[in-house]
């Protein structure tokens, strides 16, 4: 499906869809959550989610950690990947948006329909921001790529093994060593940083974020830090050692 496809969904907010998922977040995410939550970064990372801010918290009976009864309690902030519910993302950073639609949640009263587009459906869930945002973000791996490559010498580092001990270690959900990156990539607030808008928030953080890049001289520790951002965005981890054509 692209976004000419008739598309549309009427939830009625039967819960059923905030259970047992897996649900990937980006820094941005981390902020709209944190933002409707009216508590900082640093406590949205702790409170709602796991893997250091990398993937939405879910309860030993399944249910998501912001889910109240039936009711999101961070609605406003929702994730990009319940604002796109039921549909599925496939995208690469080289190629355009694909969608797909997800096979309903087992007992949902979710309404699957053709009374508009998938861009209609976008449109209404505000995700445009988050995939703006999103790509804002992701053009710190860009810059990561470089910085490992002035750091690195690859005839004498094996370039597989360099990546996966980074992939490892930037998808360890325990048991994995502190990354400054990672820290300031996912705890904004934590830089201290105001701004009257969360778009103005972002520029701020982004220009910290590649100031430490630029200053960092431990290129495992930015391989890491990229891995996670890539995946955190939606991207193979892949993605991050090869640079675009």
């Amino acid at each position: 499906m692209n976004r000419r496809s008739p598309f549309s969904y009427q939830c009625n907010q039967c819960g059923r869809c905030c259970h047992n998922q897996v649900i990937t977040l980006s820094p941005y995410d981390i902020i709209r959550i944190a933002r409707a939550s009216g508590i900082s970064t640093g406590e949205a990372v702790a409170k709602y989610t796991i893997r250091r801010g990398s993937i939405l918290k879910f309860e030993q009976d399944g249910s998501c950690a912001a889910l109240h009864r039936t009711s999101c309690t961070i609605h406003s902030g929702r994730p990009l990947a319940c604002r796109l519910y039921p549909l599925g993302l496939e995208h690469h950073q080289q190629t355009a948006e694909r969608y797909l639609r997800l096979e309903p949640a087992a007992g949902s009263s979710g309404i699957y329909g053709t009374y508009g587009t998938v861009d209609d459906f976008l449109r209404d869930q505000a995700a445009d921001l988050y995939f703006a945002m999103n790509r804002r973000y992701g053009s710190l791996l860009d810059i990561c790529r470089k910085r490992i490559a002035e750091l690195t010498d690859f005839e004498m580092i094996e370039p597989r093994e360099f990546w996966r001990v980074a992939v490892r270690e930037a998808l360890a959900e325990s048991n994995f060593d502190f990354n400054p990156l990672i820290e300031a990539l996912f705890d904004p607030d934590s830089l201290g940083h105001g701004a009257d808008s969360d778009v103005e928030f972002v520029e701020h953080h982004l220009k910290e974020i590649e100031q430490r890049i630029r200053d960092e001289t431990d290129p495992a520790t930015l391989a890491v830090a990229a891995v996670m951002l890539a995946v955190s965005l939606g991207y193979s981890p892949t993605e991050v050692v090869s640079p675009r054509p």
